[in-house]
């Protein structure tokens, strides 16, 4: 007999070293998870929202220690049970030689290797099965939808909350079941209880009981899972082009499904005799009747019928299902109440090519349109954050989001749409010597400001090109009126404050320029109620760990008067108020009873609604704009989705309010069983929030998706896909890139409409095509909010979509020549949003501002200039009053325009043209030409010196000078052009 091999052992020294580093490891992260925890703790206690906290928390500790348990020890109790009953004597062979000195290793430590086992088992199954937290409330809390579906006559919340509870059980089930198995084999093995290549019996009888018991535990858990498959055939991918139950999973996979429950449950029933029929033959037969039955009416069969029967006419096959999921999936995403109007058949007189070419119907539009002209916005805020930066930043550490807003506020009885914005504390423009831990964090602690411009507004004259801001300057003033206009929380805020300070302390915390020389400020010290008491020694500790920072202990700026401010973000701080929601990635500032407020919008969503359509949730809402100041959503799975909650943040105190908006949602409703108290009832949305509410960006995006192929009635018509449509490209993005077209917010008239609303529109394209379709827009006015109407235009008439309306504008003759000036190495030419404008019915008038953008340092837009196409008609000109006059006429611009604010850019900043040839083919000989050149060169760089030193006034002269040089330089090069030609 071959000696047992010793197993080599540690010094006592060693053993101590390695114990010791082992506390440590566990006790840093003891402390660190326990310090991370109590710090949560007392920001849900600071926001009011420990409700969430607790039942979060209860939530996750119950999946964990009930899935910890049953996984650890049920596998534990598995492998105790082949270890108990393990055969006293083993015969003689090779193999258990082998195998002795395994035993001898794990006998004397048969306690630990099990107790081990169950412990990282249950810390494993623990962690994966907290984090379904959410699909555990849901199905405690479930609300019925009232709804049933079409297949099984369930209510939908069954297939919503019920079914993936019952698949995470079941996912559990299975992966105890297998965990078992290995386990209760493997022991088996090392201690004789099965042998592989010993001569005689392979299994002991309590082997052989312990095995069939576990093998039929996990063939029923499988007739289980065929009974639920059952249920999940309405989220089948089987159907080509739609999602839910098809003609084949319907009628060739249905019945199967059930009569595999019943096969299965006949395997278990022989696994489970053999523990007393002691023979693998009668549960291996079983075992073959369910593997060979699921490969031929599970698998073989529905594919037969797939191909055979479906395919050659499955267009007609699939039509009922088809119409189940344009149903359901129409319901999952908010869209069937959706308002489609034939748009443009009539009123227009076309040409070949479809368009308009009878300017008198579209005219009388105008000269009656007193809503939807006069509000066409001539402002981006995409576009504009360099010129808000640089007109209205005030300090070095304030600063603008890279996307700015548009809101409607009403002053002086006219309701009016405004670009707006706060100034924020943004640490990225604090210097070297402003960057200290005293500096960041006690001092430089917030912003401090409301601005606001008319969307259809620049300042004539020496700013020309300008916003019009009619709030703003520090203090705030203006025609908003702002009583609390200081920013602790923001977009921009991505640290923590320490502020606050003893009674009679001198205030240390950077405010307001006193006026005069910059160096002369106003402090303030802090006295809102957000942000979290310091207090004790206790807490100064806590957060000293939690941030890795000394100064908490060290600093007499931390005293038992501060606070701290964490979790600024508005977005941040909802997420954490409701985790339960996702988030929309634009939040936006209003004022709300003189207070600025961040207002976002909530959604509920689910994975599991029958029949719907799954999408990409970041995917869907993608477009151009992503990532340049709007956060993209997580890219999650979902078919189902309701923007269901209303949020505010208050930007100085950081109070977030979470309102139903959505009552009537069923998953609303059950979160809010889960957390009562957390959101208020819709009734508690004051008038004035009501008023700044706005149709939320990444939901429209996800419906307007959805539109593209839904709006389809007819099955037959959507098997084919013949009447699709796309989202266009953004034509306003250069190079190659092809990315979405964002929506935009408008103040305009809908057809049918009395008055203009406030609305959220896109432009729809023909699939693969450059035309227009359609033109969808939502309402975000409190009496028609969330009206969704689709324009259909006619399909048999090309109407241009705004890539075609983009490339005629940079191909247009008048157009290209001061693209070419304007795109220099001093300035650039930068194209506004394309905004899609519906004139009552007279068909579609495309608006884009262009603005000129100095390259030197401290360069910001300024509109120069505003295109407009109507019909193929294309008007160009300083003011969209001008540019309406060249598309419908003398007078209609003025008609149009004169119940609002006239727009008028000052003259563009062109840069210098390249030479054109003379005569004779030698360039810039003409001496009219080359005199003309010079003085635009002269004006640029005049221009480009005073945008430099921001002098406001010097821009308006060089810009005078510019227009007069440009028009100089084009009369030159005409009477050139004319001399060059034969006759001229």
């Amino acid at each position: 007999m071959r000696p047992p091999v010793p197993v080599p052992t540690l010094s006592r020294r060693a053993k101590l070293v390695l114990g010791a580093i082992a506390v440590l490891l566990v006790l840093f992260t003891v402390v660190g998870s326990l310090t991370n925890v109590y710090v949560d703790y007392l920001w849900f206690a600071e926001t009011d929202y420990t409700e969430v906290f607790w039942t979060e928390l209860q939530s996750r500790a119950l999946l964990f220690a009930v899935a910890g348990v049953a996984t650890g020890g049920l596998t534990a109790l598995a492998i105790y049970l082949a270890y108990r009953f393990r055969p006293t004597f083993r015969p003689m062979s090779l193999e258990q030689q082998n195998l002795e000195r395994y035993r001898q290793s794990l006998e004397p430590r048969a306690g630990l290797v099990l107790t081990a086992v169950a412990v990282v088992l249950g810390l494993f199954a623990g962690f994966a099965a907290q984090g379904s937290w959410e699909t555990w409330l849901t199905f405690r809390n479930g609300t019925d939808f009232g709804q049933t579906d079409p297949q099984f006559g369930l209510d939908l919340s069954f297939f919503v909350f019920d079914y993936p509870f019952y698949r995470l059980v079941l996912g559990f089930g299975f992966a105890i079941a297998v965990l078992a198995l290995i386990g209760s084999l493997v022991t088996h093995y090392v201690f004789g209880g099965l042998r592989l290549q010993t001569p005689g019996q392979k299994l002991t009888a309590a082997a052989r009981v312990q095995v069939s018991v576990l093998l039929g535990v996990f063939v029923a858990l499988k007739a289980v899972a065929y009974w639920l498959d059952r249920y999940g055939l309405v989220y089948s991918d089987r159907g080509d082009v739609f999602t839910g139950a098809s003609y084949t999973d319907i009628n060739a996979l249905l019945v199967p499904k059930t009569i595999l429950v019943f096969v299965a449950a006949v395997c278990a029933i022989a696994f489970f005799a053999n523990i007393v029929v002691r023979n693998f033959l009668l549960p291996a037969a079983a075992l073959v009747l369910l593997l060979a039955s699921s490969l031929v009416i599970g698998v073989a069969y529905p594919a037969i019928v797939q191909q055979f029967v479906v395919k050659p006419s499955a267009n007609e096959r699939e039509a009922p299902y088809i119409e189940r999921a344009i149903e359901m999936t129409r319901q999952a995403y908010g869209l069937d109440q959706v308002e489609y109007v034939d748009y443009a058949q009539e009123t227009e007189a076309t040409d070949g090519e479809g368009d308009v070419v009878d300017p008198e119907v579209a005219l009388a539009e105008l000269r009656n349109d007193t809503e939807t002209i006069p509000n066409a916005r001539l402002l981006d805020p995409n576009v504009l954050t360099e010129t808000f930066t640089a007109r209205q930043q005030i300090r070095n550490w304030y600063g603008f989001p890279e996307k700015l807003d548009v809101d409607r506020y009403t002053v002086d009885g006219e309701e009016r749409d405004y670009v707006v914005a706060v100034r924020e504390l943004d640490s990225t423009g604090l210097s070297e010597n402003q960057s200290t831990w005293i500096n960041r964090h006690t001092v430089y602690t917030h912003g401090h400001g409301f601005v606001a411009a008319p969307a259809n507004e620049v300042v004539a004259g020496s700013d020309g090109g300008e916003p019009n801001f009619t709030t703003g300057d520090l203090p705030v003033r203006g025609d908003i009126p702002v009583d609390q206009s200081r920013i602790y929380y923001g977009e921009l805020i991505d640290d923590y404050s320490v502020v606050g300070a003893p009674d009679g302390a001198t205030p240390r915390e950077s405010d307001l320029p006193e006026g005069g020389s910059d160096d002369r400020q106003i402090n303030n010290t802090y006295d809102g109620e957000g942000g979290v008491s310091v207090g004790s020694f206790f807490r100064q500790l806590t957060f000293a760990v939690y941030f890795r920072e000394r100064n908490f202990l060290l600093s007499s700026a931390v005293n038992d008067e501060s606070k701290v401010l964490y979790v600024r973000d508005p977005r941040d701080r909802v997420e954490k108020a409701a985790p339960f929601l996702e988030v929309d990635g634009d939040p936006y500032p209003a004022v709300i009873d003189g207070r600025v407020t961040w207002i976002l919008d909530g959604y509920t969503t689910s994975d599991s609604y029958p029949y719907s359509e799954q999408m990409e949730l970041g995917e869907a809402a993608a477009d151009s704009l992503t990532g340049t100041g709007t956060t993209a959503l997580p890219d999650e799975t979902f078919n189902y989705i309701r923007n269901s909650v209303k949020a505010t943040v208050d930007a100085y105190d950081g109070t977030v309010t979470l309102y139903a908006w959505d009552e009537e949602d069923p998953v609303l409703q059950t979160y809010m069983k889960a957390f009562p108290g957390v959101i208020q009832p819709k009734s508690e949305v004051s008038d004035e929030l009501e008023g700044h509410l706005r149709y939320p960006e990444d939901l429209f995006k996800v419906q307007r998706d959805i539109l593209t192929r839904y709006h389809v009635e007819d099955p037959i018509a959507f098997y084919e896909g013949s009447d699709r449509w796309q989202v266009p490209d953004d034509p306003t993005v250069g190079g190659n890139v092809q990315e979405d077209q964002p929506p935009y917010y408008i103040l305009a008239q809908r057809p049918g409409d009395d008055e203009a609303s406030f609305q959220l529109t896109s432009a729809l394209n023909a699939f693969q095509r450059e035309n227009l379709s359609a033109f969808i827009s939502a309402s975000s006015d409190p009496d028609t909010y969330g009206a969704i109407q689709v324009l259909q235009l006619p399909g048999n008439t090309p109407f241009r979509g705004p890539g075609q309306v983009q490339n005629a504008f940079t191909a247009n003759e008048d157009i290209r020549p001061d693209l070419t000036l304007f795109d220099s190495e001093s300035s650039n030419a930068v194209f506004g949003n394309l905004l899609t404008l519906p004139i009552g019915d007279a068909g579609l008038l495309y608006v884009e501002p262009l603005y000129v953008e100095g390259t030197g340092q401290g360069g910001f837009p300024l509109l120069q200039r505003v295109l407009v196409n109507f019909g193929g008609r294309i008007g160009y000109s300083n003011t969209l009053a001008g540019a309406l006059d060249e598309v419908f006429g003398s007078g209609a611009g003025e008609v149009a325009t004169d119940s609002g604010e006239e727009t008028t850019p000052s003259p563009s900043p062109s840069p210098s043209p390249s030479p054109s040839p003379s005569p004779d083919g030698d360039a810039g000989t003409d001496p009219d030409v080359d005199a003309a050149l010079a003085d635009v060169d002269a004006a640029l760089d005049a221009f480009a010196d005073a945008q430099q030193s921001r002098d406001f006034a010097a821009q308006g002269q060089a810009l005078a000078d510019l227009d007069a040089a440009v028009q100089a330089y084009r009369d030159a090069q005409a009477a050139a052009d004319g001399a060059a030609t034969p006759g001229g």
